[in-house]
C-alpha cells in the first residue's frame, strides 16, 4: 500500500501589482502580523523597488526569502515567516 503525499501548505498570495514603494512592503508587513510562524506568503508586484525592499524586509525581520524571480515585468516572491522571535 502506498501512502498519499501530504499536500504542500497553502500559500497566501498577496497581489501588490500596481502598488508603489512603500505599499508592497507595508502590505506584506501587515500580513505577517496576521499569520502564524512558519506559514508562507507569495507576493506578486510590479514595482521594481521590491527587488531591493522585500529581501531587506526578510533580512531585517528574520523571515526566509524562499524564492524570487521576474517574469514579464512582474516580480514574484515566496517568503516563510520566521518560526521564533
Amino acid at each position: 500500500m502506498s501512502e498519499k503525499a501530504t499536500p504542500p501548505a497553502e500559500v497566501l498570495l498577496l497581489d501588490a501589482k500596481g502598488l508603489f514603494c512603500p505599499e508592497p512592503v507595508m502590505l506584506l508587513h501587515k500580513t505577517f502580523r496576521e499569520i502564524k510562524a512558519g506559514e508562507e506568503v507569495g507576493v506578486e508586484a510590479t514595482d521594481p523597488s521590491t527587488q531591493r525592499d522585500i529581501p531587506k524586509f526578510c533580512l531585517f525581520l528574520g523571515h526566509e526569502l524562499l524564492s524570487s524571480r521576474e517574469e514579464g515585468g512582474v516580480y514574484f516572491y515566496r517568503i516563510r515567516k520566521k518560526t521564533r522571535a
